[in-house]
């Protein structure tokens, strides 16, 4: 049985749990997520607390029972909380500021790589410490804007130059050993 699917999901004062059919549409202070699910799950509100039940005990509808409390769960923490996901920019020259909106990073390209985030995100940059701050409500876009930003500039093993989140390991490799005569 799925552990995670059958806990229930407080909704936290301020926040509003709209539910019609498969449609769920949650909105808060950070903002107001709409996401479809699937049509064999049951999802109501009963008391300032949503539910998700599946029809059958089936492996798939298991999974997708999880999934869907897990999902639900989410919207309600990011408009009530909100999601962030820090990046670091290391290596000579390297940087990055907002320019409006939007994102421009220097990476050693000719260019300059400039981001626009798409609706609901924003981007904190401290240009001091080389840190790039995503912010939003919905996890899953947060957590895709941070991969890309990291992707244009993924560090590499030998100089450890490049973009890496905030406390990730990098595994650092031994250069050239030289050549014994």
């Amino acid at each position: 049985m799925s552990r995670i699917g059958k806990m229930p999901i407080p909704v936290p004062s301020g926040v509003e749990v709209d539910i019609v059919g498969t449609n769920v549409t949650v909105s808060g202070p950070q903002g107001k997520l709409t996401q479809t699910f699937s049509s064999e799950m049951k999802i109501f509100l009963k008391e300032k607390v949503v539910y998700v039940e599946r029809p059958d005990d089936e492996r798939k509808s298991k999974a997708i029972h999880g999934l869907t409390r897990a999902l639900i769960n989410n919207m309600v923490q990011g408009v009530f909380k909100g999601y962030q996901k820090a990046l670091e920019i290391h290596g000579t020259g390297y940087r990055a500021e907002k320019r409006g909106e939007t994102l421009v990073m220097t990476l050693g390209f000719s260019h300059p790589v400039e981001i626009v985030p798409p609706e609901g995100l924003v981007f904190e940059v401290n240009p001091r410490a080389n840190t790039i701050v995503v912010k939003g409500a919905d996890k899953q876009l947060v957590g895709q804007l941070a991969a890309e930003i990291r992707h244009w500039r993924p560090v590499e093993p030998y100089l450890g130059k490049g973009i890496r989140y905030v406390g990730e390991k990098v595994r650092r490799k031994a250069g050239k050993a030289g050549k014994a005569i």
